[in-house]
């Protein structure tokens, strides 16, 4: 680890990581894995997050945009990529000549992938998307014949090769919900009919972190794992990230940049809404919603410094808020861990979520660029052939990878 003084770090393990995506392994062991590195991997950064899942042994790697998958391959990814949220005049041709598989979710989109087809001299692995459900991106049921036959029409004249028929859940993060059941049986339905028509997709997946967790009814081909990969739980109601064997990946940090001594009846931060009840002292952390941290932490949000859990004095501003320490002592450039594993008692990106009205994932998810990521737990691809290698116990036991001896 560079151990050059910084205001903040956000540290990504990325042998945890590796565990995590070997614990999700074991929880699909049918299926094949893809692991979303989309939104920079949830804010981990994608690049070596997408190398340390590749070497535990993810098969498929998802993107989001078209420009993080052609990053991807700029980076020297050559495994299977899938990206989902295309638009109108979007870089279909160089997701071609990339080999990405491209989400087709209407025929405006197959059309946009014949002209790059034409352009590119060569054809397009795609994948089919049905709306089973959620009511984002993805065809209609009732459209659904129309896109199949012009797929299957671009493949017989071998302008694409349609390599799955994927969907996405809309509550698959609450156990027992009536939609997920309706869900599959349209999913069913979608690909019993696109086989039918002669279509033979490699994969045919549906399944999310929640359900690749508690549903392997859903597995079918591939699991798209997110948040679990990164150590956080999909949702309180299945479980934390620890009843799954899962190890959050990232923790945040960030030095005092002011310790100082105030009398009663101090006003803390804009507004004043804090004033210290008694003289005490004060810490100055210097981070703020700039970095990603939630204003909505004013007040609510909680660190660990010296030791002790601390709750936010006051607003947080734009590059810094406060901790209240009482009596008790700290020096600038002591550290305060905003969130992590929990090893030291720190809280988690859940504990923000929750603390703030939101998700661990957003908590994770926007922490800015101004937070210099250092990574450790690296390995080479022996090392890594080794991990992926070795048995994975059940994770439910409480012995599979990922949890912490």
């Amino acid at each position: 680890m560079n151990e050059t003084p910084m205001r903040a770090r956000a540290v990504v393990d990325l042998a945890a990581l590796r565990a995590n995506v070997r614990v999700l392994r074991a929880r699909a062991p049918k299926a094949q894995l893809m692991a979303v590195v989309k939104a920079d991997a949830y804010g981990h950064g994608a690049v070596p997050c997408a190398r340390a899942a590749r070497q535990a042994g993810a098969a498929w790697l998802g993107t989001a945009t078209p420009q993080e998958a052609l990053a991807l391959r700029a980076a020297g990814d050559t495994g299977r990529l899938l990206c989902w949220l295309w638009t109108p005049g979007g870089p279909f041709r160089e997701a071609v000549e990339a080999d990405i598989d491209i989400t087709v979710s209407g025929l405006w989109a197959l059309e946009e992938v014949l002209t790059a087809v034409r352009a590119a001299g060569r054809p397009a692995r795609i994948q089919l998307k049905i709306d089973t459900g959620l009511g984002r991106n993805g065809c209609t049921p009732g459209d659904w014949e129309k896109l199949v036959a012009a797929a299957r029409e671009a493949e017989a004249a071998g302008a694409v090769r349609v390599t799955g028929v994927w969907s996405h859940f809309a509550c698959a993060d609450e156990p027992g919900h009536p939609s997920i059941g309706a869900q599959l049986a349209v999913f069913r339905d979608a690909v019993a009919y696109a086989e039918a028509q002669g279509l033979t997709p490699e994969v045919r997946h549906i399944a999310n972190s929640p359900a690749a967790l508690t549903l392997p009814e859903a597995h079918f081909d591939l699991v798209r794992t997110g948040v679990a990969v990164y150590g956080i739980s999909p949702s309180p109601e299945l479980g934390t990230s620890g009843d799954f064997g899962l190890r959050p990946v990232m923790t945040l940090t960030a030095s005092l940049a002011s310790v100082k001594r105030v009398p009663a009846g101090h006003g803390v931060s804009y507004g004043h809404l804090y004033t210290t009840p008694g003289e005490t002292t004060l810490a100055l952390v210097p981070v703020g919603y700039a970095d990603g941290i939630p204003r909505a932490a004013s007040g609510t949000g909680e660190v660990l410094v010296g030791g002790k859990r601390r709750r936010i004095a006051g607003r947080v501003a734009m590059d810094q808020f406060v901790v209240d320490l009482g009596d008790d002592t700290a020096e600038p450039g002591d550290e305060a861990v905003l969130f992590g594993p929990g090893d030291r008692g720190e809280p988690g990106a859940e504990d923000w979520g929750r603390a703030t009205g939101t998700i661990g994932y957003e908590v994770v998810t926007r922490i800015t660029g101004r937070v210099p990521r250092v990574y450790v737990g690296e390995a080479d691809d022996a090392t890594a052939a080794a991990e992926a290698s070795a048995p994975s116990a059940d994770p439910a036991d409480g012995t599979g990878p990922g949890v912490s001896a």
